[in-house]
């Protein structure tokens, strides 16, 4: 039994590093099937523990082995209606395969690839799950947002029989797998063709709907929905609050990675405005500083730097993405805080000064807590900086509905068992309630609250 996993083919670092293609490129069916022979068969299951979602992990493998692959395909639908998207940017390493038993003497499981294998082999082949019967029982639920923790609630509500409407603030539903991810790591016909499956399940979509503008959650519950589950993220950006931020050439990652995802700045046929940038810097240490960071040479820029303020042990990005970026030419200035953003006599970025960090004794996260080292700064030549140092809840729709409690962040107040607000017949989950997180947490919330609306709508009407 091999002690590593089957390597995922990828393109070549200097090809992709100058287009949007994705960079990953999938197993074939005998590599998925050598795969297979890897895992160990546990009794106690525990990757499936470590999923978010609960997807029966060592059945749809089974499958593989087999190669009964759209038989996987069905197992893996029926705990999760988003297997493409999971299965590409679903931070494994510390969920289902951080808990793979046959990862304590080599590599786990390479279960993150096999499930992407598994849900573009029934696209390719056109296959879009068994038939499900799905009775209807004449109760409607408003879904606000139509990201990761809204299409989950709704996919799994419609299955239950609720009339579902997903209210989308944006053109088109998908929330951070539209707006937030890459297209090189999430293309976005597959966010849409996934969403379409939903939409086969009854789920209506209404695009353009800014809830707190056009309805307040109040005129939602009296206009005949029995429920509402709050699905909005978390996309008001944060910032330094450093000399030189209001800089032309300065801007939150959200607002870059939304020009460049969902509006299409990367494609001559979109007439999207976006910064052209020669030198970048990307101040933050997680997934999206790393989306930003290899966003900004595929957009043209010679040379980008991730500025971040521990060491490179204490990053929360993905250990995939850091490897990616690397190759790609992205220089890492770990242990470095940008002080203030230099700008010319046009109010145009031209420069960041930083200082050298030292780590210290350990925070409140765990992390050891950088300390600055005098006398230790130096500028970065760079014509643009982007923050990317995370994002808090939009505060429209919390300030405009009574009885929704929020934290001093401005996220919004749950019981974590049942995902139910603090507004009776309201729940909410994902970014909206923990601040931005991963998709698949994202997704879990999702799954609770439909869980939890669907014994208290049944109760009430018993």
């Amino acid at each position: 039994m091999a002690l590593e996993k089957v390597p995922m083919p990828e393109r070549d670092p200097k090809e992709r590093a100058r287009c949007f293609e994705e960079v990953a490129m999938g197993y074939t069916p005998e590599q998925a099937q050598e795969e297979t022979t890897r895992c160990l068969h546990c009794k106690a299951k525990p990757c499936v523990s470590g999923c978010p979602v609960g997807v029966p992990i060592p059945e749809f493998i089974a499958a593989v082995a087999q190669g009964d692959f759209l038989v996987a395909y069905d197992v893996i639908l029926s705990a999760n209606r988003l297997p493409a998207v999971c299965g590409r940017v679903c931070p494994q390493e510390n969920q289902c395969e951080g808990k793979c038993v046959r990862g304590k003497k080599g590599q786990p499981v390479a279960i993150g690839h096999l499930e992407r294998f598994v849900a573009d082999y029934a696209r390719t082949h056109g296959y879009a799950g068994k038939q499900e019967s799905i009775t209807p029982n004449g109760m409607r639920v408003a879904v606000v947002g139509g990201g990761p923790a809204g299409l989950t609630c709704a996919g799994d509500l419609a299955r239950m029989g609720y009339q579902v409407t997903i209210f989308e603030a944006f053109h088109v539903a998908g929330g951070v797998l539209m707006y937030g991810i890459p297209e090189f790591r999430l293309p976005k016909d597959i966010v849409q063709q996934e969403i379409h499956s939903l939409e086969q399940l009854g789920v209506e979509i209404q695009p353009d709907m800014v809830i707190g503008k056009i309805f307040s959650i109040d005129e939602l519950m009296t206009s005949g929905y029995d429920a509402v589950f709050l699905g909005s993220g978390a996309g008001l950006p944060r910032f330094m609050n450093i000399p030189g931020e209001a800089l032309v050439g300065v801007c939150s990652a959200n607002e870059y990675l939304t020009r460049i995802n969902l509006m299409h700045s990367y494609d001559a046929r979109y007439d999207t405005p976006v910064i052209q940038s020669k030198a970048v810097a990307v101040v933050g240490g997680g997934n999206v500083a790393m989306d930003a960071a290899r966003s900004a040479l595929r957009m043209g820029a010679e040379q980008v730097y991730i500025v971040y303020r521990r060491s490179e042990a204490e990053m929360p990005a993905r250990l995939e993405e850091v490897h990616h970026a690397k190759e790609e030419g992205v220089v890492f200035q770990n242990l470095c805080n940008p002080v203030e953003i230099l700008g010319d006599e046009n109010s145009r970025v031209c420069g960041l000064r930083c200082i050298r960090m030292e780590l210290g004794e350990p925070d409140e996260s765990g992390r050891r807590r950088p300390i600055e080292v005098p006398g230790s700064e130096f500028v970065l030549d760079v014509d643009t900086v982007i923050i990317a140092i995370g994002t808090s809840p939009n505060p429209l729709i919390s300030s405009t509905t009574a009885g929704l409690d929020t934290n001093r962040w401005g996220c919004l107040v749950v019981n974590e068992d049942t995902m139910a607000t603090t507004k009776e017949k309201v729940y909410a989950g994902g970014d909206a309630v923990t601040g931005a997180a991963t998709v698949i947490l994202a997704m879990g919330a999702g799954k609770t609250a439909a869980c939890s609306i669907d014994e208290a709508l049944r109760n009430l009407s018993r």
